[in-house]
């Protein structure tokens, strides 16, 4: 079976969501998610693996886009996400 070409666009990001006691959690950007053509499936391509083999894949909004997160400064929103910064 011939592999389909994936869309350009990733629809969700894939986090490893990391607890810390007396703090917000950390919502680590581990990859991306791509829907097949089909609407059947995803491929979900990681840069990273989760610890604990949990990865939680939240759609990619207009704000995630234009607050990418920099070096110096970790991005929250209302539920409680956060970006860590790179290292």
């Amino acid at each position: 079976m011939a592999e389909k070409e994936q869309p350009k666009l990733p629809t969700h990001r894939a986090h490893s969501v990391i607890r810390r006691k007396g703090q917000d959690d950390f919502w680590l950007n581990v990859g991306l998610v791509f829907p097949h053509k089909d609407g059947s499936g995803f491929n979900i391509m990681l840069q990273a693996f989760p610890l604990d083999g949990k990865i939680v894949c939240r759609e990619i909004t207009a704000e995630d886009e234009s607050e990418e997160p920099t070096p110096s400064r970790a991005k929250s929103s209302n539920n409680s996400r956060q970006v860590a910064p790179r290292r």
